[in-house]
């Protein structure tokens, strides 16, 4: 499945109005105002039935039929926020939802103020083969909040998929001087060229950001130096 490009950011409304026709427009705006409805008046929310859920809940699901396929990440963000959505429908609107359905959600996770509780859905992602949902994973939300463990499998699960590094939120910070990180880089990189395998060049990429910065401190460097020589093809 081909992935959405990482240098393509969520659009504002503003910039939605610019590039939608009419009909789209009014049906952004109706969508708009059944969310802001619905978290102007959560205790109206339907609860306790399977089919029963907000409108805008519904707009969501149909979001690239009215305004496109190209927009349709955008519109359903700005779904999420208007509606301030809550973990509970995040999670519904997820695991009920397609893979373009659950990116959606996980790219509107900065805007909502939800502290580490949306985590799981991360980790949710990050065990799928779809690489638009990796890609997601690995964004600001996932930069800040996945643990240090959680994080350094995050960035080998780009490695074994093909996710470029460069949408990796933190990539630099994080790494630096993260000898743990280094081991994994090195193992994996070991791996391939003993089964025959090229070795990514994002690994080299990632492994040279695991050195100690000038600055890192000695918690960085306790265990020496963090970027092992990794064998190559001809070794």
């Amino acid at each position: 499945m081909p992935m959405t490009a990482p240098d393509a950011p969520l659009l504002t409304r503003k910039e939605l109005d610019a590039q939608l026709g009419g009909a789209a427009r009014a049906w952004l705006d109706e969508a708009l105002a059944e969310a802001a409805h619905a978290a102007a008046h959560p205790d109206t929310e339907p609860s306790g039935n399977t089919y029963a859920v907000p409108p805008w809940e519904l707009r969501y699901a149909a979001a690239g039929r009215h305004c496109g396929l190209e927009h349709a990440d955008s519109v359903r963000a700005l779904l999420l926020t208007e509606a301030r959505a809550g973990l509970s429908a995040l999670t519904r609107l997820y695991e009920q939802g397609t893979a373009a359905e659950r990116r959606a959600v996980l790219l509107a996770l900065p805007a909502l103020d939800l502290g580490a509780t949306a985590v799981p859905l991360v980790q949710d992602a990050l065990r799928a083969n779809d690489t638009t949902l990796v890609a997601a994973a690995v964004g600001p939300y996932g930069g800040a909040h996945l643990d240090p463990h959680n994080w350094r499998h995050a960035v080998l699960k780009c490695l074994f998929t093909g996710v470029p590094v460069a949408v990796v939120d933190q990539l630099a910070g994080r790494s630096r001087g993260d000898a743990e990180l280094a081991r994994m880089l090195g193992d994996y990189a070991a791996e391939r060229i003993a089964a025959g395998r090229p070795v990514p060049a994002d690994l080299h990429r990632v492994l040279a950001l695991t050195a100690p910065g000038p600055n890192a401190g000695p918690a960085a460097t306790a265990t020496g130096p963090a970027a092992p020589t990794v064998p190559t093809e001809e070794s």
